[in-house]
């Protein structure tokens, strides 16, 4: 009786001390599930952003390019080392301007009477862009490109470069 009895007392703390061992391991493993799911969480949320930037700049051009489609009223010119989208428009048989452009990372719009003197520090911004290039391509066809881990670009073919509309 008594070796049946010593069996049984040394087996209760090996029992234990395998449970605690057990429960310890599930426990970091379930603190660094957490830890591995909130990483890939943050970096799903980075990518949706800049994705959401590139697109929404790129959406936001296209609107402006569309409204000021006309004869001999887009072009792309460098300014300062910098390319910028210029926009004309007439109002009151008056010339003006709209600079797009993008300068210290944020996309920025300028909007002047054509000699105005204004610089391109001088444009409002308009939303974060690490960086975002213009190029007409023959006479009809815009590329817009932002730049960056996820970068994109937009082709838009303006009408006006086809006799479209005044």
């Amino acid at each position: 009786m008594k070796s049946r009895e010593f069996y049984n007392n040394t087996e209760q703390p090996i029992q234990f001390l395998f449970t605690m061992v057990l429960l310890f391991f599930l426990a970091i493993s379930a603190i660094f599930t957490v830890l591995f799911g909130a990483e890939v969480y943050k970096n799903i949320e980075e990518r949706m952003n800049e994705n959401f930037n590139s697109v929404t700049a790129l959406s936001y051009i296209s609107n402006k390019v569309k409204q000021n489609d006309k004869a001999e009223m887009v072009s792309v010119e460098q300014v300062d080392g910098i390319p910028v989208l210029k926009l004309v428009e007439k109002h009151d048989q008056e010339l003006y301007d709209t600079l797009i452009y993008c300068k210290d990372g944020e996309l920025k719009e300028l909007f002047c009477d054509e000699g105005s003197g204004l610089a391109l520090e001088d444009g409002m911004d308009i939303m974060d862009v690490p960086e975002m290039s213009f190029e007409m391509i023959g006479k009809n066809l815009l590329k817009v490109r932002t730049y960056g881990e996820h970068g994109k670009y937009l082709l838009l073919a303006l009408r006006s470069g086809e006799g479209g509309y005044e």
